[in-house]
């Protein structure tokens, strides 16, 4: 069925859509107005950013990263923008300079910073003020004697030996040992006394007596060894067993020469004094010092080439196996024999500077090497003296001191030393042919020690060994080349090996062993 619309709705409808006799009309006509004004707004905004985009001049990549870096270089804040146009504002700083260079180490402990303290007595100067010029340099090395009264001194004094001063007087402090001498008070006093002459740049003191030798290079190898900024009391024990149960086994012997820090004399010299008087019953100026060092908490650091040698008679039997360490002194060269054969004490001691100026570090260190030919056993004593021996010795048994000598107590007995010592030989013919050094040299070439040993002519008893005999050799040379960084190493022996038989000449090389060579018995 058909339907008819009603006239009126149909004229309603007609108008809605030509927007005619509608309430909203003025609406409609105010939107497409706003549309008009905001589309000419867009297109002359437009057209202006296009002239000025032309005017822009732009600025190259790399101006832009120079100013940005002037920037961050700067205190100046730099202002960034997101895309929201919020500022952020980051603060930079200057990066911090970079570091100094670090101070350079201070120098190697020389003469410079060492002085020495010289106990001495005004009653045996004359004689001992000569062992002191043997090793004393002058020009090089700072120190002073100290004596109870003054001397007459010599115009050559001046030129060759330390100062001379006068200890201070002694007499309050009270001395009760009945067996010994108050001189120890004063000797006792030397670091402290010293200390107050006020030098400057000093690293170490070093005391000794009148009859001390130094070997001066090898003191400072040692020195070298420790920290002068820290507290040290450096020396060595008698070779007496019992003169060190007697006074201690933790007590440098003065005679052999001890070194203190700087430090350590300063915290001695605050002290001492009133230390000094707590111990009235002390023997020596050596047991004084250790009681205020034990007082201090300071223990004795023991180096073995500082020798009190507390013995008689001959001194052989030590130096030919001296242990493996510099030697640093030696001492009661008065009450011991020359240590080269028909020479004075000071003449044999002057003979040794000889290869001490040449190798001071290889100074009278031992090699022991064979003669596998001729089943010798070979012990060199560098710059001292050769010893060859019939038969094959283990190195265990060569390495021990020969007992050429006597105990501080006049006594040949083995068991008062405070080592091992062995016996001179155990059948005759086993007696060494010994070789003393007669002149040492360096080859100008090669660089190398050249030192010469004549035989020792003294009786042997007869041997019916069949082997050959030592007595057929007059002299050994050997070679070797100075090692003054001998003791940078690790402490170990040098090895030796038997070049060649010239004649009656026999020729020895002494170096560092080489990779896998042991002194073995074959």
């Amino acid at each position: 069925m058909k339907l008819n619309k009603d006239p009126s709705e149909k004229l309603v409808w007609e108008r809605t859509l030509s927007g005619s006799g509608s309430p909203t009309r003025p609406v409609s006509k105010l939107m497409v107005t706003l549309l008009l004004l905001v589309s000419a707004t867009y297109v002359v905004y437009t057209l202006k950013l296009i002239s000025n985009s032309r005017a822009c001049h732009v600025e190259p990549f790399s101006d832009v990263v120079r100013r940005l870096n002037d920037i961050v270089n700067s205190s100046q804040p730099l202002i960034l923008f997101h895309s929201n146009q919020t500022a952020v504002i980051k603060s930079y700083t200057s990066p911090p300079p970079s570091p100094l260079p670090p101070p350079p180490p201070p120098p190697q402990t020389g003469y410079q910073h060492v002085v020495f303290g010289i106990a001495a007595s005004a009653r045996l100067w004359k004689q001992r003020k000569e062992y002191i010029k043997i090793w004393y340099k002058p020009n090089q090395m700072r120190g002073y004697v100290w004596l109870e009264k003054p001397v007459k001194e010599e115009e050559e004094d001046e030129i060759t030996l330390p100062p001379v001063k006068i200890s201070g007087d002694t007499s309050k402090f009270p001395y009760k040992n009945k067996q010994g001498h108050r001189s120890a008070i004063r000797i006792s006093r030397i670091v402290t006394e010293t200390l107050k002459l006020g030098l400057k740049d000093v690293r170490w003191f070093v005391m000794g007596d009148d009859d001390t030798v130094f070997v001066a290079e090898n003191l400072i190898r040692v020195l070298r060894k420790y920290d002068h900024n820290q507290m040290y009391y450096i020396g060595s024990l008698s070779e007496s067993h019992l003169q060190n149960i007697y006074f201690s086994y933790g007590m440098a012997y003065g005679g052999g020469g001890f070194a203190i820090s700087y430090p350590l004399a300063v915290a001695l010299s605050k002290m001492q004094d009133r230390c000094i008087k707590r111990y009235p019953a002390l023997y020596g100026s050596d047991d004084r010092m250790q009681a205020c060092m034990a007082e201090l908490g300071v223990p004795l650091t023991k180096e073995l080439g500082f020798h009190q040698y507390d013995v008689y008679g001959n001194l052989f039997g030590l130096l030919a196996a001296h242990p493996v360490a510099p030697l640093v002194t030696l001492h009661h060269l008065d009450v011991v024999e020359p240590i080269f054969p028909n020479m004075t004490r000071v003449d044999a001691l002057k003979h040794l500077q000889v290869p001490a100026k040449l190798d001071s570090a290889g100074l009278m260190q031992q090699s022991i090497c064979y003669d596998k030919r001729r089943k010798w056993t070979v012990s060199v004593s560098w710059g001292f003296a050769v010893q060859i021996f019939r038969g094959i010795f283990s190195a265990r048994e060569i390495e021990m001191p020969s007992r050429t000598f006597l105990n501080w107590y006049r006594r040949a007995d083995y068991t008062a030393y405070a080592f091992n010592t062995r016996p001179v030989s155990r059948h005759p013919c086993q007696k060494p042919f010994v070789f003393y050094m007669t002149s040492t040299r360096v080859h100008p070439v090669t660089n190398t020690t050249v030192s010469r040993y004549e035989i020792h002519r003294v009786a042997h008893p007869e041997c019916r060994w069949k082997m050959a005999n030592p007595g057929d050799i007059k002299t050994v040379i050997v070679y070797k080349k100075p090692d003054p960084h001998l003791w940078d190493r690790s402490p170990r022996r040098n090895c030796c090996r038997v070049k060649s038989k010239k004649n009656n000449t026999l020729e020895i090389s002494v170096a560092v062993c080489k990779e896998g060579e042991v002194v073995e018995v074959v």
